[in-house]
């Protein structure tokens, strides 16, 4: 339909043109050249290079009135029909070309066809007004408006029907409201016109042809005083508009204020009939879905602050009250829900509500905060333990199976505990402290409850504390990286670092990853972090290798954190940083834990199969501790597998960890990779593994992680002894091994 609609517009413009071309030659034929003077060629210059240009806004309009409409009747009026058709066509070209922003030629002709049209059309009706008498010019003033009276209705009808017509085409509305709404306006320009031309006529009947440049600058002129006028009825309307504009700001806080006083005083009466459970239906059944979750029908959030309102004030005025708020969290919820779908995920809610109300008095408010949160506030307690053995109730009651859709479903909840003894002044300070001991409880293994305390409170405050701390240090790029070698067993010689990130904290000293690192993973700025130590960890192995010739190249291992790895245009981030220092990518290694990868391993393989398209070389850390499968690790483009440190310090003779490290080399070699070793500290254990056939080892016996010039001067001294201790010599390496496997 759109096709057919651009075809039809274009051969209706060819068609137009297609007239106006045979327009134009036809008049090209009458006109008589005598009469072209250079009067004629001095008012064709003035219509198509000036005329066009001065224009006069139409207010409340998009549109303009131009000159040239002007001038063309005058040369209709004086020189004749032709000539004047044949300057309207120029004229049209002109406009065109000025006019049309991306100058497409079937635009210009058909602006040009449609001017040579509607100008016939306007000469035409002056033949039949006139009778065919001609020099209009030297008539009285009375023929002359009679005249452009003729001249500006034919071309104001010719010229609005044809624009409205493609106007149409374009729009697909009615012609008839298309005219009205686009073209009307066009009556305007053609009768200031013609009026204009008639009067210019008349005056250089009396004065001379020349005068039209006297007229030319007055023109100009009344244009310009014009525009002023318009300029000052806009401002004026502006200032009247702003004045509207804060009289309705006014109004409308007016309005805000007032609704505020009224919902103040709603909450109000709804906190009296609470009380005093006089209610009528209706009101009630508004006030019940305000203050009430619509999925499990519980308290809501907002109705729960108002009971812990209540009982801190009665627990304020009199010194034995107790009350206690229990905050719930379900224990993999999240999982259930994604694999049985939310409308499971609803079902057990709702069944969590019910089991929770059956475990509290009449006198508790059992609430749902949101999500799989819950709260339980009891009033008028005895002691603490009273809360201790709700929490307790209601684990055993939640552990219980749950019946959804054919699936049997277990769960269990993670469940803060604080009391009044605490002194509440507000609600929010009890639900913050109930969370914060949940959030305990979830750390501690999740599926038991935990009771606040003072130094909970500490704890949350210190971890406020340093997560500003951290997002501060991030900013003032207050990390450091610290480099810790890999050496080969065999030789002890360095082939490479591991770097390694430290946070010097202004007011603390240096904060070591295991106390930042979790809360900068749980907060994102891991990613920040992480960007940070690749890009100048690459930077310092570039200007080692071009300040020391190296026998051999080293690498630098980066670790990847699992969230960088669901973090969108990590490869083009390695990729420009490789580019913008200059590293060789064969000179980089990252490091990516088995968790993280086994985590998705489909789209970790597709991930990684990218990464090492870059040329780089890829590691899975802390290998074995994880809960790899051994069908999906063939998968990976892994060039390393790093054995935890937690294997190699255990590791004893023909013991469990032993075996475990003896598999762990075996498999990587049959997959071709390289091993990897990590916490070596005695020179038993460098023995151990170097029988075991482990290429490469990592530990404080080598070196622990230390700065950029503390290892640039290990670099220089591995080019004259090794870092390892005791090497095996390579004339009896065979032997030695021989040995060490007996003695393992």
């Amino acid at each position: 339909m759109k096709n057919e609609r651009a075809k039809l517009i274009k051969f209706y413009q060819w068609s137009v043109v297609a007239a106006g071309a045979v327009v134009a030659a036809a008049c090209a034929c009458l006109v008589t050249p005598a009469r072209l003077d250079l009067r004629f060629a001095l008012l064709a210059f003035v219509t198509v290079a000036v005329s066009s240009r001065i224009s006069v806004k139409i207010p409340r309009h998009d549109s303009n009135i131009t000159l040239a409409d002007t001038f063309v009747f005058l040369a209709v009026l004086i020189y004749g029909g032709p000539a004047g058709v044949l300057l309207a066509a120029a004229e049209g070209v002109s406009s065109g070309l000025r006019v049309s922003r991306q100058k497409k030629p079937l635009t210009i002709l058909f602006n040009a066809g449609m001017m040579a049209c509607s100008t016939a059309a306007a000469v035409g009706a002056l033949a039949l007004v006139s009778g065919g008498v001609g020099d209009f010019w030297r008539h009285s003033l009375d023929r002359l408006l009679i005249a452009a009276c003729a001249l500006g209705l034919a071309q104001f009808a010719a010229n609005s029907a044809l624009i409205a017509v493609v106007l149409a085409l374009k729009t697909g509305q009615p012609v008839g409201q298309t005219w009205s709404k686009h073209c009307a306006w066009l009556s305007v320009s053609t009768f200031v016109g013609a009026g204009a031309a008639s009067a210019i006529a008349n005056f250089i009947s009396s004065t001379g042809f020349y005068a039209l440049l006297v007229a030319l600058p007055i023109i100009w002129l009344v244009r310009y005083t014009y525009d002023k006028y318009l300029e000052d009825i806009k401002t004026t309307a502006a200032q009247a508009e702003r004045a509207e504009h804060a009289r309705a700001e006014a109004e409308r806080e007016r309005a805000e204020l007032a609704e505020r006083h009224v919902e103040e005083q709603q909450r109000y009466i709804a906190e009296l009939e609470r009380v005093s459970r006089e209610l009528q239906e209706s009101r009630e059944h508004f006030r019940h879905a305000a203050f009430h979750d619509s999925l499990t029908n519980l308290p809501n959030r907002a109705l729960l602050a108002d009971h812990l309102r209540l009982a801190i004030e009665r627990a304020r005025r009199h010194d034995g009250h107790l009350f206690g708020l229990l905050f719930l969290d379900l224990d993999r919820f999240k999982t259930l829900n994604d694999s049985l779908g939310h409308a499971a995920g609803d079902r057990l809610l709702v069944e969590v509500a019910r089991r929770l109300e059956r475990c509290s008095r009449p006198t508790d408010t059992v609430a749902r905060l949101g999500g799989d949160e819950f709260a339980v506030l009891l009033d008028g307690l005895e002691s603490q333990y009273d809360a201790v053995r709700v929490a307790e109730r209601v684990q055993d009651e939640l552990v219980r199976p749950f019946y959804l859709g054919g699936h049997e479903v277990y769960t269990a909840a993670s469940i803060g505990i604080t009391l009044s003894a605490h002194g509440y002044d507000d609600p929010e300070n009890v639900l913050r402290d109930a969370d914060t001991a949940m959030y305990r409880a979830k750390e501690k293994g999740k599926a038991r409850y935990e009771l606040f305390d003072a130094e909970m409170h500490a704890d949350a405050l210190a971890r406020l504390r340093l997560e500003n701390d951290l997002r501060r240090a991030v900013e003032h790029r207050e990390f450091e990286v610290y480099y810790q070698p890999i050496v080969a067993l065999s030789t002890g010689r360095l082939s490479g670092f591991e770097a390694l990130v430290r946070w010097r904290h202004p007011e603390r000293g240096i904060i070591m990853p295991s106390e930042f690192v979790p809360l900068a993973e749980e907060t994102r700025i891991i990613s920040d972090i992480g960007e940070f130590v690749l890009r100048e960890a690459c930077r310092q192995l570039g200007e080692w290798r071009e300040l020391l010739p190296l026998p051999q190249p080293l690498t630098v291992s980066v670790n990847l954190s699992s969230k960088q790895l669901t973090k969108p245009g990590l490869v083009e981030s390695v990729r420009q940083i490789l580019r913008e220092t200059g590293l060789p990518a064969h000179c980089l290694k990252l490091e990516i834990t088995e968790s993280a990868v086994m985590d998705n391993a489909e789209s970790a393989a597709t991930l990684l199969t990218q990464l090492r398209s870059l040329g780089l070389q890829l590691s899975i850390d802390d290998f074995g501790t994880g809960y790899s499968s051994l069908s999906y690790l063939h998968r990976f483009p892994v060039d390393t597998l790093k054995i935890d440190r937690s294997f190699v310090s255990r590791m004893g003779a023909g013991d469990e960890n032993a075996e475990i490290v003896r598999t762990i080399v075996t498999l990587a070699s049959n997959l071709g990779m390289v091993v990897i070793a990590e916490g070596v500290e005695t020179e038993e254990q460098h023995a151990r593994l170097e029988a075991l056939a482990c290429q490469y080892g990592q530990g404080f016996l080598y070196s622990k992680p230390v700065d950029a010039e503390s290892a640039l001067s290990l670099i220089r001294r591995n080019q004259s002894a090794p870092l390892s201790p005791n090497p095996a010599r390579p004339a009896d390496n065979s032997l030695a091994r021989l040995s060490q496997i007996l003695a393992a």
